[in-house]
């Protein structure tokens, strides 16, 4: 007996179908939900902006998309973060961990970790957007890991100064020497910044003799 062609391809057809159906549902299915924002209060301790930053790098941040955490053997798309606070120290002379931390956020082709290629996206800007105050959040999280967090939301660095707070390695005000003056004479009081050097008062002429009165011996 011989089948149809047209009952053959028809045939196929549900074969193929019901196959790629049922290898479907072996796929485990896993539902992405867009990142929920993070209320940053203007009170958070440090402890707080640590647990903040924990959910930010594992949410909105997508940090542990590259990144690994306890990873022991590679390959590794970007360096496991494993003790990161101690590293972070000594990887470019003359930057504390905050602002290596800063620097790896802000501008990540700036410094890149030897045996690893470029390829981290500057995370205050889009798709990923974090603020200011979330980078902060997340440095603090990031101190954690191999030392102890000490970022609080007055924190600045070199790419953010909060608004009230000094900028960092802001210098500060010069000493006024003080003014030479007469035996016991008040101090001169402080010149103000920028003004020209006061010239030293002269001494007051002695006042002239009293001419004698006429008519008087």
């Amino acid at each position: 007996m011989t089948v149809p062609h047209t009952a053959r391809v028809g045939l196929l057809v549900l074969a193929a179908t019901f196959f790629y159906t049922y290898v479907g549902q072996m796929v485990p299915q896993k539902e992405v939900l867009p990142p929920q924002e993070t209320l940053i209060r203007a009170d958070l301790t440090t402890d707080e902006m640590v647990k903040v930053g924990q959910e930010i790098m594992n949410g909105k941040g997508l940090c542990f998309t590259c990144h690994t955490l306890g990873k022991t053997e590679g390959p590794f798309r970007f360096p496991d973060m494993s003790g990161v606070d101690a590293r972070a120290k000594t990887r470019v002379p003359g930057l504390s961990d905050v602002e290596y931390f800063a620097q790896s956020i802000y501008e990540p082709e700036k410094f890149i970790v030897p045996g690893f290629n470029p390829g981290m996206p500057v995370i205050n800007k889009p798709p990923i957007g974090l603020t200011d105050q979330e980078i902060l959040c997340v440095i603090a999280y990031l101190q954690t890991l191999g030392g102890t967090p000490t970022v609080t939301l007055q924190t600045s660095h070199q790419y953010y100064t909060p608004p009230g707070a000094a900028p960092p390695g802001a210098p500060g005000e010069a000493p006024v020497p003080a003014a030479a003056s007469a035996p016991g004479a008040a101090p001169a009081a402080p010149a103000a910044a920028g003004a020209p050097p006061t010239a030293p008062a002269t001494p007051a002429a002695a006042p002239a003799p009293a001419a004698p009165a006429k008519g008087t011996r």
